[in-house]
Formats: structure tokens, sequence, C-alpha cells
């Protein structure tokens, strides 16, 4: 492992440090991650190249990143389709590589691959029970994009309709103060339990104990803890947004609402705390669907696709 420049320097960085220190080792194919800033690594390695893409961001980046890093990110994804034309790619949902080929890349060379969950871990405890009160949980970055704001709004609703609810929010990011200032002008904020950032074990027994886990960004590749949460037997209520179209199944594990609908959030959590039933089916159905997403399934895949020849125009379906 190489660590390189910073969170804004990588990118500059990283082409030199890579011939500098590592393209004499030979390898035979470079995996690049595309996280917002591309490498454009085909136009400068003569090493085999294999995209993986979590997802695009589009105008969302200028709801997560200042302006420049913004403008900068959504300048950088326009070139994509046409610097790795002739790249193999891996995205990590349906929603992920049908915004590839929307935007040019052919849909011939894009495989799916969805991220895994770690399947020996994240299970049900019969001696871990759910917490007493109605409780929802958030569990990832504190970031604009991701709308926690919006499930903040739906407590404030909830309680307006007399319901009892507590809303954990474990996580950390540069949107903590705007969500807890939001929350003590919807006068929630003893509603609303800021945990910052979280042990293994402590996500461990909230993914187990809370009823319900929530998820409302307006785009993710996939969604990881929607398999992690299921896994432990817990429903995911969502935005019917990209990723997450992919990884909750609307009814079955889940719910999907309409991004940024707050009454139509608010009116779903009612229904769910309210059917202790309805829980339960979900979540057994949720501990079926997580256990088609092993690491080891996906790791499996990816290595078929890397034996493959990388000028093959299709892997995987």
């Amino acid at each position: 492992m190489h660590r390189v420049g910073g969170r804004y320097s990588f990118a500059l960085q990283a082409r030199s440090y890579f011939r500098r220190h590592l393209a004499h080792r030979g390898f035979d194919v470079i995996v690049e991650d595309l996280n917002k800033i591309p490498l454009f690594t085909p136009g400068w390695s003569r090493t085999p190249v294999l995209l993986l893409v979590h997802h695009l961001f589009g105008r969302t980046a200028f709801g997560q990143a200042p302006l420049p890093i913004a403008a900068l990110t959504w300048l950088l994804e326009r070139p994509l389709p046409s610097a790795y034309r002739n790249v193999p790619v891996i995205a990590v949902s349906p929603s992920t590589r049908d915004d590839l080929v929307h935007r040019g890349f052919s849909a011939q060379r894009v495989s799916v691959i969805p991220n895994g969950v770690d399947t020996d871990r994240y299970t049900v405890d019969a001696g871990v029970p759910r917490f007493d009160d109605p409780t929802l949980l958030y569990l990832g970055r504190l970031r604009r994009y991701k709308g926690v704001d919006t499930v903040i709004e739906a407590v404030a609703r909830l309680r307006e309709r007399g319901l009892r609810v507590r809303f954990i929010v474990a996580g950390q990011g540069d949107d903590r103060a705007r969500l807890e200032a939001r929350a003590e002008a919807l006068g929630v904020a003893d509603a609303v339990h800021f945990e910052g950032f979280v042990s293994e074990e402590r996500k461990l027994e909230l993914l187990r104990r809370s009823w319900l886990h929530v998820l409302t960004s307006a785009n993710e590749g996939w969604g990881i803890t929607v398999l992690e949460a299921a896994a432990c037997a817990t429903p995911t209520v969502g935005s019917d947004a990209p990723g997450l179209r992919d990884s909750i199944r609307d009814g079955i594990t889940g719910r999907l609402v309409r991004h940024g609908d707050v009454e139509a959030l608010s009116t779903v959590l009612a229904e769910l705390l309210g059917d202790a039933q309805r829980r339960h089916q979900m979540g057994q159905a949720c501990i079926e669907h997580a256990a088609r997403y092993s690491w080891d399934a996906a790791a499996r895949q990816l290595r078929d696709r890397l034996a493959a020849p990388l000028d093959s125009p299709l892997g995987l379906p």
C-alpha cells in the first residue's frame, strides 16, 4: 500500500509517483477506482487498465463540495466516455451501469459486480434485542447530499402526530453542525442523537438493535450499509434514487420514497414503526437478500473478469 498526496492532491501526484516507483514492477493490470477526479490512466499507462466505478456525481457534486471542486468534478466527468473508450468497466450496480451507458460508454464493455457484505460478521443475534423505543438509524458520512436533514424533518413530523421516535446518527463529516442546528430549530434535538464515529462493535450493535435503517441520499453507487443492515434483519427506508433502487427491494426488504419528500417519508416511517409484523416479515426477507451478496461472491466475479482477456468486449452480465 502506497499513500500518495492528500484528498485533493492525489490526482495530481499519482501519475508521476507510479512512473517513479511502480511502473518497473511489470503489473498485469491496473484497476483504477474512479473517485471524483479521474486519473485518465489509459492515456499514460502501457499496462492494461480496468475501470471500477461506484457512481458518477453529475450535478449532485454541487450539493456536497465547494464550488471549485464541484465544478471541476462535473467538468472532468464529461470526457470519460472517450478517455476510457477501449477500457473494460465494472459498475457496482445496474443504476451506475445505466448512467455510464447514458453518458456514452459502450454497454458491451460495462459489467456489473455489486459490492458485497460480510455475512459472517453481520448476522442476527437472538441475544441482542431491539431498542425499547422506536429507533431509526443513519450510519455513514455526514455530507449534505446524504439527505440526513430529510430524516430529521420527518422525525419532527412524526412528533407532531404524537409518535415517539428516536433517531441515531452515527458517523462524522462536515455537515454535522448544520444538522445539529436543524434538529434544534425543529425542536427535536432531544430525539436526534449524534454519536460521531463509532467502533465496529458499536456499529454492529446499532444495526441489530435499531427498528429501521434510513438512507435518504440523492445518489449512491450501491448503498453498502443497506446490505449490512439487511444481514442483521433490519429493513431500510431510502430515497428512490440511483443505487438505492438496486440494494433495496421496495416493499420486500424496505421502502423507497421520493427523494426529499418529507411527508411521504414520515408517512412510510409511521406505517412501518407501527407494524411489528410487517417489520419482521421484511427482516426475514432482508436476511435472504443479503445472503446473495457475500464478498466471496464479489471476489469470484472480479477474479473471473480479470482472468478473461481485458480487450474482450463483454465480461460478466
